[in-house]
This record gives C-alpha cells, sequence and structure tokens, in this order.
C-alpha cells in the first residue's frame, strides 16, 4: 500500500513539474515575441480623422472646398486642432469668459464676428506673450500698438487690455481689409505683415490667399482659423464635450475708478477699493508693476468689483 501511495506522490510531482516547465516555456515564448514585435497584442484604440465640411467660410468669403490643395490644408489643421485636447478644450472654456465681451466690441465696430477666432489662433484666448515680444489676447507687437493706441511702459501694457485691444485689433483689421479687399488676406496680412503680403502678391500675380505660397506660418494660418471656428461652433461632432455650465463665467461686474496720479501701491489701493491684489490684478492685467509712479500723468481707468 505504501509502494502504490508513494507512486501516486511522485507521478503527481511529475505531472506537477510538466505544468510548469510548460507555463514557463510559454512564458518565455511570449515574451519573446513582445521583444520581437513591441507589443503581445495590437493598442486597443480608435482614432479617426475629423469629418471635413463641404463648405467653409470666414468672415463670409467661401473657401475653393473644390481645390483639393484648400481641402488638405484644412484637414491638417482639423486634425491638428481636433487631436490638441488639451488646448482646444481650454479654448472652449475660455470662450464662456471672454466671447462676451469681443463679440459686443466687433459688433460695435462693425466687425464679422468671425474675428474672435482669429484672436484663439492669435493667444488662445490668454494674454500671451510671444517669442517675439507680442503680447495680449490679439498679439500686438509695441511698436503696431501704439499706433492703434494702445500705450505701454514698465508700469502698464495697455495690450494685455482686453477692451483697448479689441478695439485696436478692429481698427487694424479694417484697415488691412479695406488695403487688401478680403477679410482672408487682412488676416494673413495681420499675421506676415503688410510689406511681406504685397510683395507675394506682386511677385506672384495673385490676387486670392488660396493661390499664394507663403511662409509655412502663413500658409497655415487662416486654414488654421477656419478649423478653430468649425470645432468651436460644433464641438461635439468633433468629439469635444464641454457643456455650458463647464465654460469659464464671464468675470463679475465692475465700476471704473480714474487714476490721474501715482499710486505707492497698488495692494493697498485695492484694498482701499474693496479688492484683494490678486482681484485687482486679474480684473486690470495691463497693470504690469506693484506700484504707479505715472510721470506723464497719465489717466487710467481701473476696474473695480461690484459688491452686493
Amino acid at each position: 500500500m505504501r509502494k502504490v501511495l508513494f507512486s501516486f506522490v511522485l507521478l503527481l510531482c511529475f505531472f506537477g513539474l510538466l505544468v510548469l516547465f510548460s507555463a514557463y516555456t510559454d512564458d518565455s515564448q511570449q515574451k519573446s515575441t513582445i521583444t520581437a514585435t513591441g507589443s503581445a497584442t495590437d493598442l486597443a484604440q480608435i482614432v479617426q480623422p475629423p469629418e471635413i465640411p463641404a463648405s467653409v467660410d470666414f468672415a463670409g468669403e467661401a473657401f475653393p472646398m473644390d481645390n483639393f490643395d484648400v481641402k488638405e490644408r484644412l484637414d491638417r489643421e482639423l486634425i491638428a486642432n481636433s487631436y490638441r485636447h488639451s488646448g482646444t478644450i481650454g479654448y472652449l472654456k475660455r470662450s464662456g469668459r471672454y466671447f462676451p465681451t469681443i463679440e459686443r466690441i466687433l459688433a460695435e465696430n462693425g466687425m464679422p464676428d468671425d474675428l474672435k477666432y482669429l484672436a484663439v489662433a492669435e493667444s488662445g484666448l490668454e494674454n500671451a506673450t510671444s517669442p517675439a515680444g507680442a503680447k495680449g489676447f490679439w498679439q500686438f507687437m509695441k511698436s503696431t500698438g501704439r499706433a492703434y493706441g494702445l500705450y505701454s511702459s514698465s508700469e502698464v501694457d495697455q495690450r494685455l487690455h482686453l477692451e483697448k485691444s479689441t478695439v485696436a485689433a478692429c481698427k487694424y483689421l479694417r484697415k488691412l481689409k479695406n488695403q487688401f479687399g478680403s477679410w482672408t488676406l487682412a488676416a494673413a496680412a495681420y499675421n506676415m505683415g503688410e510689406t511681406g503680403l504685397k510683395k507675394n502678391l506682386a511677385s506672384q500675380k495673385s490676387t486670392s490667399l488660396f493661390d499664394l505660397n507663403l511662409n509655412s506660418e502663413t500658409m497655415r494660418y487662416v486654414f488654421r482659423i477656419a478649423a478653430i471656428k468649425t470645432i468651436m461652433q460644433n464641438p461635439r461632432k468633433y468629439g469635444f464635450y464641454v457643456d455650458d455650465y463647464q465654460k469659464y463665467p464671464p468675470l463679475a461686474e465692475t465700476y471704473n475708478v480714474e487714476v490721474k496720479g501715482a499710486v505707492s501701491s497698488w495692494a493697498t489701493w485695492a484694498q482701499n477699493n474693496g479688492m484683494t491684489y490678486r482681484e485687482l490684478k486679474i480684473y486690470n492685467p495691463w497693470l504690469k508693476d506693484s506700484k504707479l509712479v505715472n510721470k506723464e500723468r497719465k489717466t487710467y481707468l481701473v476696474k473695480v468689483i461690484k459688491r452686493q
């Protein structure tokens, strides 16, 4: 009986070793496959190209979508902005706060509403600073900003003033539209400069943006604006589910306080006007310094929050 039991135990041990060896062999083969191919299985994801609209326009000017080059250039920007998730979600969220102000000023100045998407392309609806030194929602260089009424110094920079910079952008874009005859060319000139666009139109004997061969940034610029407009007007179609309640709300109602002289401390000034220093800077981002010497004795209107 003991011999039978001993034989049975040996048999169990043998089969156990056989199972372990088989498992080790399978695992080794799997590891070998992973090493050779980089993956044991296909990556589980679905990535689809975004739909290209049948018709697209910017400020009422239709894109010639029967032109394969135009269609493919728009496709590139739709892909880039559809799969640039964090950036595009940021545009959508910030639009709730800043579009109402921009839309109002565009309407008051008789400008196309679509120009608000130019601000999105320029800055992402933030007071950004470019490597070249352009600043604000509309990315004005210092010299251009001054030419259109935006004062800048070590203490203030009105390129960072949303209302004033939007009015300046209206003036500049109207001038470009009158000069070049279309909003698409005006946008291109806004990006590359008037002189550069003039030279290219003359040398290439063209009157249409869509027939021009320009530097890579400007070649993409108007198409990027059109793609941003397309996505922001119908975000769910392009995979962005940002409900209205998730967008940043407009800032609280304010009133203006006139400042003509010096301010020794903006923190103290803010406190005296019922605000924190942080709130003062949020509502007045154009105030660069912690104080105001104001040697030129300019008059500034500073926003103060209306408290209930």
